[in-house]
């Protein structure tokens, strides 16, 4: 069932699944043009291994409301510790794409409220791009469509870059997931939203990854088209961050969307890792 929380700037939605169980408070957020469904497969799972899990809708996206001033990372994490703050935290945070920025940025701000870290396939560094990236034809395949889709503001392209950033075998919901996102973009100011994450720069995600202090967990699939070296890019964001508290686990086969893809992996990994921490500390 949704719930609405209201913050500066606007309205969030949100569900709660589970009770308050043996694990901590897992709050899930998605990547931009996308919405909380993107965990559908990942909150059965988390609920029946004893955590309360919450599942949030961006600002401009799924349910939440459309029109807000701003679409930084910084302002994803202000919202995020909003949640986080009104179920009762703390919380581990779970960050897909831009949302990992904005995890790290909720972490390194208020170290209270975030346990624990897990970002999946994150945009948490600034990034740059080389023209012999250009020659590594699934980070071309999937850079022009997604620039196009950000730049033209075309759902279709965006689309199309999905179909890259899924590689291998498709959901079993594909077409019926493929057709939701399609409408919710098509909602007024829902592609605003979409044009405004795409344009917001990770450089605050990352000059505060030295500033973090719970345990981080950084997912990767080996064939994620949004970097021409996948593992290069994770490894990045763990030496960023202080010494000891980052760990990388690559997923074979997976895009940029590992949750979706691999959703059994990923609560694998997800669960030992909070266990691990759970027994060091």
């Amino acid at each position: 069932m949704t719930e609405y929380l209201a913050v500066d700037g606007g309205t969030l939605a949100y569900e709660v699944a589970g009770a308050a169980g043996s694990g901590p408070l897992i709050v899930l957020a998605h990547g931009m043009g996308d919405h909380r469904a993107a965990y559908r497969a990942v909150v059965p799972q988390l609920v029946a291994a004893g955590h309360r899990v919450a599942a949030v809708d961006l600002r401009g996206c799924g349910e939440s409301s459309a029109d807000w001033p701003a679409w930084s990372r910084t302002a994803l994490a202000d919202d995020l510790l909003a949640v986080i703050r009104h179920l009762g935290g703390p919380a581990v945070l779970v960050g897909h794409s831009i949302s990992g920025g904005a995890a790290t940025i909720a972490a390194a701000r208020e170290p209270s409220l975030v346990s624990a870290v897990a970002e999946l396939a994150p945009f948490t560094r600034k990034q740059s791009i080389r023209l012999g990236d250009l020659r590594v034809r699934r980070f071309r395949q999937g850079m022009l469509r997604l620039l196009g889709a950000g730049v033209l503001g075309s759902a279709p392209l965006w689309r199309s870059y999905l179909d890259v950033a899924y590689p291998g075998p498709k959901p079993a919901d594909w077409t019926e997931r493929l057709g939701r996102i399609d409408a919710l973009l098509r909602e007024p100011g829902r592609m605003k939203a979409f044009q405004g994450m795409g344009r917001a720069n990770p450089a605050d995600a990352g000059a505060r990854l030295g500033d973090v202090r719970c345990p981080v967990l950084v997912v990767m699939g080996t064939l994620d088209p949004d970097w021409t070296d996948p593992g290069a890019e994770g490894s990045a964001i763990v030496d960023a961050l202080p010494p000891g508290l980052g760990r990388l686990e690559m997923i074979e086969g997976a895009g940029h969307y590992p949750h979706d893809q691999f959703p059994d992996e990923v609560v694998s990994l997800l669960l030992a890792f909070l266990r691990s921490e759970t027994a060091r500390a």
